[in-house]
């Protein structure tokens, strides 16, 4: 069963990091593209990041995030640094099981349940 499960978020303050990770299972993750968007409330689910085996990592977002593999642990993870309330949204990772990154969230078919990030004072 292919399975994207997402941890890391939380609550933390402006100019805070932090790291999300995205557990593989079913497949091998170093294998495919895997994505991150965020969502916040009322607004499009919109794209973060994403890293591929063949054109490596795309920063969607911001040069604030940068995005990594552990190929050990079939996990891809999400830096986030100097965050800013604006940041706040809701985290999924996603694959479509192709080689190539794509920004567009109809393209990926598996997700993640997601994980909450707020930056708040």
């Amino acid at each position: 069963q292919v399975q994207l499960v997402e941890s890391g978020g939380g609550s933390v303050q402006p100019r805070g990091s932090l790291r999300l990770s995205c557990v593989a299972s079913g497949f091998t993750a170093s294998n495919y593209a895997i994505a991150w968007f965020r969502q916040a409330p009322g607004k499009e689910r919109e794209a973060v990041a994403c890293i591929s085996p063949t054109t490596g990592s795309t920063i969607y977002a911001d040069s604030r995030f940068t995005i990594s593999r552990d190929s050990a642990k079939n996990t891809v993870y999400l830096q986030m640094n100097s965050l800013k309330p604006e940041d706040t949204a809701v985290y999924f990772c996603a694959t479509d099981r192709d080689t190539y990154c794509s920004e567009y969230p109809h393209q990926y078919t598996t997700w993640g349940q997601g994980t909450q990030v707020t930056v708040s004072s």
